[in-house]
């Protein structure tokens, strides 16, 4: 089963720094398969005052199947469309939880098209019912767009030789097949860390933010995020790459500091990783960077 493979990043420090309590109402814009929000309802014990969200039917499914969720609102969108729903409706909450970017189940689901490892199709959806997949990208992107788009978003200082060999060897219909042709771009590396770590990461990492246009919902979600949090309340959010944790990172200074329009009191001073325990039972956590804060009350 998937979700039996799912194990939420940083479960410890997300119930530290939201330090839910009883009453309060609870905001989840990634809900995925349940595993943060089944702890902090237990907290609250609010289910009826909270908002699960996920853009992932698979995990829309798996939530509205689990007892100790079904009584809160789940929402199928995307963590922007229904931010912008919930700020339109003038709704605030206590507690706000984002844990970014992919999930365990979407690696592990070779037919999804996340994973390097298992061969699947040219995917990376993360919602079904949208028409942009890795495939339309790495099949008829030039490449000129496709350099930028690893370049910016995969920050893969090879980008133009990656490009090069995308376009030289299209069609390109599985993940195996483009994980090849990315390699063969590539210089062999060294033995050491590094070698341990497939080359066409950034590459697949690069495809993954533009197909679900990652870093422009984030940008453009982040202000209504804070409209969202109630005086008082807390923000969590949790990233898994530089660009993400560097644009939550911006947004966080810029509301916070010793200054009179200030909106936030930060509760991280840096991002907060996974402890030595965790990498042992989590591997997937090495790379999740938590930041939190708390809105000011007027």
């Amino acid at each position: 089963m998937e979700d039996e493979k799912h194990i939420p990043v940083l479960l410890s420090e997300v119930l530290q720094y939201l330090d839910p309590k009883e009453r309060e109402t609870y905001l989840d814009l990634t809900a995925g398969y349940g595993g943060h929000a089944a702890m902090i309802l237990e907290r609250t014990l609010n289910p009826t005052g909270s908002t699960l969200v996920d853009r992932d039917q698979n995990a829309i499914d798996h939530l509205q199947k689990q007892d100790a969720l079904q009584s809160a609102e789940i929402i199928h969108q995307d963590f922007l469309s229904a931010a912008k729903l919930l700020h339109e409706q003038g709704r605030q909450y206590n507690l706000i939880l984002a844990d970014l970017g992919v999930s365990s189940p979407h690696l592990d689901n070779a037919s999804r098209g996340f994973s390097i490892r298992a061969d699947g199709p040219l995917d990376m959806r993360m919602d079904n019912r949208q028409e942009l997949t890795a495939k339309t990208i790495v099949n008829t992107y030039g490449q000129a767009q496709l350099e930028q788009l690893l370049r910016e978003f995969g920050e893969e200082p090879k980008a133009r030789a990656v490009a090069r060999s995308i376009v030289a060897n299209r069609p390109i219909a599985t993940t195996h097949e483009l994980a090849k042709v990315i390699a063969l771009a590539l210089p062999k590396r060294r033995p050491g860390p590094a070698s341990k770590i497939h080359p066409a990461t950034k590459s697949f990492q690069a495809l993954r933010v533009a197909v679900n246009d990652e870093i422009g919902l984030l940008q453009a979600a982040l202000p209504l995020w804070l409209n969202l949090l109630a005086p008082g309340g807390r923000i969590v959010i949790i990233s898994f790459h530089s660009l993400e944790d560097r644009i939550v990172k911006q947004f966080m200074r810029s509301q916070t500091g010793d200054r009179y329009d200030a909106s936030l009191i930060g509760l991280t001073k840096r991002p907060i990783s996974a402890s030595a325990q965790e990498l042992v039972s989590n591997p997937r956590s090495r790379s999740a960077k938590l930041r939190a804060a708390a809105k000011i009350k007027i």
